[in-house]
């Protein structure tokens, strides 16, 4: 295994925090900046987009006795993307709460899935409690607005209606698949926000719990889940018909006491296959206590020639993804597109979000993001960066009322420094100026770090980019 030293010994546990890995030998949570879970990816072109749920960090729980509690403080939805699987790009909140003006929780935001069709995005959310509602948007980014006005499924006899999953077959045929701890589904109209038929309660499949994740791939239907509780793990069943019979296939990953819930999420992007899940990794990077501060994982996923996909190990004992191409530093490269910046924040520019509901905006779309509470010793890294023949000058838009120094460095936070921009005030944080520094020995391709010293005050950086 690679990384037995993160394995929830009793050692660790008096610790009260994971030793920090190896970041080329150990495959991290994707996303640092935001406890993140219940990933839904979706393709567009060459860009695969994943939308994910939001386990607010502690400054962002408005109940100052709960600020530590260990439950679920969920509001938004996040969205984030990649053409490498590697480097991402964080949106920030796709949508919230909010925007279902018939809910009656202030939290609870949980699994969502995004489809496309006919050029329309489709957002499925549950309101736990209150059935499940979709929003619909012109772009991936949104905004996505709500056309009913009310649930378009809701079982008022019980709370089993989470965790939808919409796929829509080679024949036009819609179907949505939901529910914890039976299993259900119905059809969908082309329009996609109306229903067809009744709602169907499947015979129980074999160690089912919750979050299915609904697809077809080469002539077989596939059914995956998190199996029952707890730990949670990611197993899937299969079928010929979209409706079952499902035979329960086995695990993909199985049960560990390193974790306790997840949620499959999985695609086919740019010739191979991936899974997506969540654990509490990040998390126990500070602390082994348990809170529901969940981070979201992926892999690739092969298929036997039966289908049949065989069981992979847990995200920790595996190695970093295999990056798709080489990132392009001579293009605007946005501040929050990482590959790891654990410690540092973002938002979207011109809206604070105090991660109360009622103090949110509507979904807004598309929006410049930055990132924030940058402190001493921290930094971004990006994956697999061609610098070409190379590159002789770095740029950078910031907003500061302080002041601090960006350090470029190739390979690691510690590795060959190839200039140092420095940072000065502004005069706001609205305020956005360019920064500068000379570049050398930087050519071929190397992992770049952006290394944060010498920080004073408030520093916001924009975007970066090379020449």
């Amino acid at each position: 295994m690679l990384l037995a030293v993160c394995r929830l010994s009793l050692c660790a546990q008096q610790d009260h925090r994971m030793p920090m890995p190896d970041l080329n030998k150990v495959n991290m949570p994707l996303f640092q900046t935001k406890y993140t879970a219940d990933p839904s990816p979706l393709v567009v072109g060459d860009t695969l987009f994943l939308y994910t749920s939001h386990d607010a960090s502690p400054e962002d729980i408005p109940d100052e006795k709960e600020k530590n509690s260990a439950g679920f403080f969920m509001y938004d939805w996040l969205l984030w993307s990649t053409t490498d699987m590697v480097n991402w790009t964080e949106h920030g909140a796709v949508a919230s709460l909010k925007d279902f003006k018939w809910r009656s929780r202030e939290n609870g935001a949980w699994a969502i899935q995004t489809v496309c069709r006919d050029g329309k995005y489709y957002l499925y959310a549950p309101l736990h409690g209150h059935g499940i509602g979709v929003l619909v948007a012109d772009s991936p980014y949104g905004p996505f607005r709500d056309p009913l006005g009310e649930p378009l499924v809701w079982q008022r006899e019980h709370w089993n209606d989470i965790d939808p999953s919409v796929f829509v077959d080679d024949d036009g045929q819609a179907y949505m698949y939901w529910g914890n701890p039976h299993t259900y589904w119905c059809k969908l109209n082309r329009d996609m926000i109306s229903t067809d038929g009744p709602i169907t309660q499947l015979p129980h499949i074999p160690n089912y719990q919750e979050g299915p994740w609904f697809y077809k791939r080469g002539g077989h239907y596939y059914l995956s889940f998190a199996t029952t509780c707890c730990p949670e793990a990611l197993g899937y069943a299969m079928s010929e018909n979209p409706t079952g019979p499902w035979e329960w296939k086995g695990y993909i990953m199985r049960p560990t006491e390193r974790d306790r819930g997840n949620h499959p999420g999985i695609c086919d992007f740019k010739g191979r296959s991936y899974v997506f899940g969540q654990n509490y990794d990040l998390m126990h990077l500070d602390t082994y206590i348990h809170h529901e501060r969940r981070s979201v994982s992926a892999n690739e996923i092969v298929y036997l020639e039966d289908g049949t996909i065989p069981e992979i190990p847990y995200w920790l004992d595996q190695k970093p993804m295999q990056q798709l191409h080489w990132l392009n530093p001579y293009r605007r490269v946005e501040a929050e597109t990482m590959a790891w910046g654990k410690g540092l924040k973002s938002a979207k520019m011109g809206i604070p979000n105090t991660g109360v509901v009622k103090d949110m905006p509507e979904s807004v779309g598309k929006r410049n993001m930055y990132i924030c509470d940058i402190d001493d010793g921290e930094y971004i890294r990006l994956r697999g960066v061609d610098f070409g023949a190379g590159a002789r000058q770095f740029r950078i838009s910031a907003a500061a009322t302080g002041s601090c120094t960006v350090t470029l460095c190739l390979d690691s936070e510690e590795g060959t420094v190839i200039g140092s921009a420095k940072i000065g005030t502004t005069g706001s944080l609205d305020a956005y100026k360019m920064f500068s520094a000379k570049v050398k020995d930087a050519c071929s391709v190397h992992d770049l770090y952006l290394c944060f010293g010498d920080v004073k005050g408030e520093v916001r950086l924009d975007w970066w980019q090379m020449k």
